[in-house]
């Protein structure tokens, strides 16, 4: 375990020493500020748009930098050629994609509570209220998603050379996912054998990233989950995350390193 967090260090201190995050949080912060400063029509519930802008812009940058964070891991050991005294220490292979993995994850939480502060500061300075479970609810599915995404994409890593290629088919995987993937069931109703069952078979066979939305709940105040359900979509998620992480170690063991 200590080789593994030793990795994990590693990723987050290149997370800080690169500008990614600075400039997403700025970008989302400039945005908010600028929302919150319009007054539509005299609304007086333009809190709402100004929740429902910072959500957003919260769940593309904390997708970006968990995806290009995660995609330059092992192609960039590879390529600074690193990885071969990694693994002469000894670390074996498995805590090389569990060290990776972690520290990509705990990096994306930390994006995360730094957001969704800012995110709470902003609505509550307007609302006058702190829904900090609500809050913290909305937060970890986000983190448990960001669990799910970072396992496919360091799976994708190990079979796709360029970070590049990784991150472009990452986010037309994961955007396909949370835009379409919860309506193939309901698409496939309505087409003809067979591709009604492709459709259906797709829809179960895939992992269900936008159960993790919970933008709903917060802009509308609508109170707080079932925390049956939320520990339902967390072993949901660990469940796929597991199974992304074993076949990432499998590629891995298998890949030649000098190639």
């Amino acid at each position: 375990m200590n080789k593994i967090f030793a990795l994990a260090g590693v990723v987050i201190k290149e997370l800080y020493r690169r500008k990614d995050f600075y400039v997403l949080f700025v970008l989302t912060a400039v945005l908010t500020f600028a929302a919150s400063a319009v007054n539509f029509f005299q609304d007086e519930k333009i809190i709402r748009y100004v929740k429902d802008i910072c959500l957003l812009l919260i769940w593309i940058s904390s997708l970006v930098i968990a995806i290009v964070t995660t995609a330059r891991q092992i192609p960039a050991e590879r390529e600074a050629r690193t990885i071969f005294p990694l693994l002469a220490k000894p670390v074996s292979r498995a805590q090389v994609i569990a060290g990776k993995f972690l520290g990509c994850w705990l990096a994306a939480g930390i994006a995360l509570v730094v957001f969704y502060f800012f995110f709470a500061v902003i609505a509550s300075s307007r609302e006058h209220t702190w829904p900090v479970v609500m809050y913290f609810q909305a937060a970890w599915m986000q983190w448990c998603l960001l669990a799910v995404v970072i396992a496919l994409v360091l799976l994708g890593s190990i079979y796709f050379a360029a970070p590049s290629s990784t991150s472009t088919i990452s986010f037309i995987v994961v955007a396909g996912i949370m835009l379409v993937g919860g309506h193939l069931n309901t698409i496939a109703l309505s087409q003809p054998e067979p591709m009604q069952s492709v459709l259906a078979g797709v829809y179960y066979f895939i992992p269900h990233l936008e159960w993790y939305y919970l933008s709903d709940f917060v802009v509308y105040n609508m109170g707080c989950v079932s925390w049956v359900k939320i520990l339902a979509a967390t072993l949901y998620a660990a469940a796929w995350t597991g199974i992304f992480l074993t076949l990432a170690w499998l590629g891995f063991r298998r890949k030649n390193l000098t190639t």
